[in-house]
């Protein structure tokens, strides 16, 4: 059973996760916050395995709730709940350390495959915002994101960094290609240097605003 907690301020938004939820087998709400202070308090005392965030609330934003947790290492496998109006938080998000970002009103499929995917750690890059997030990424200042070009990747780089940015692990990129789970391992590790940045996340960003992929 994975564990959700949901942090939005919004009652009606509380409300219509937890009834999409409700109807899921295997994925159970065990708690509603309704600001990121609740939210701070709440994540160390339940422990849940995914939270689902809304980043514009009033007083603590969940910017704010991603940078307090992950400074105390207490950061949950996180997906922003977001509009399309949100871009530039979402870029902010994930550079903080969520996973991935869903539309509030995401349909019941794709809301539990997402948390599945992140409860996996694996992470969510939705086509239909990536383009508008970097659409804004010229004029963002991100310490990760370099117009430097780096190291030019191998083909088997690019297509694994391609299968990375489809949210699959490296066990199911190393049962698609046929090899090692332990060189899937290696070329992430290699793609990470040659890009300059530090997760898988950030790879795939950098990877798309670059055209690499």
């Amino acid at each position: 059973m994975i564990k959700v907690l949901l942090v939005d301020d919004q009652n009606l938004v509380r409300q219509g996760v937890q009834a999409l939820l409700d109807i899921a087998d295997d994925i159970e709400v065990i708690g509603e916050a309704r600001s990121g202070q609740e939210a701070i308090e709440m994540v160390p005392e339940l422990n849940p395995d995914v939270v689902l965030l809304d980043m514009r609330m009033p007083g603590m934003s969940g910017l704010d709730v991603l940078h307090e947790l992950s400074q105390s290492n207490q950061l949950p496998p996180t997906i922003i709940l977001t509009t399309f109006d949100d871009e530039e938080l979402i870029l902010a998000g994930v550079k903080a350390g969520a996973k991935g970002y869903l539309l509030k009103d995401v349909p019941l499929e794709e809301l539990v495959e997402g948390i599945k995917q992140v409860a996996e750690g694996k992470t969510i890059v939705r086509p239909q915002i990536t383009e508008r997030i970097l659409e804004s990424v010229e004029g963002l200042k991100n310490d990760f994101i370099s117009f430097e070009r780096p190291d030019p990747l191998t083909n088997r780089e690019t297509e694994i960094l391609r299968l990375m940015a489809g949210g699959y692990s490296n066990k199911e990129i190393a049962n698609s290609i046929f090899v090692a789970e332990g060189t899937v391992k290696n070329h992430v590790s290699n793609i990470l240097s040659k890009l300059g940045v530090r997760d898988r996340t950030r790879a795939v960003l950098k990877a798309l605003e670059l055209g690499l992929i």
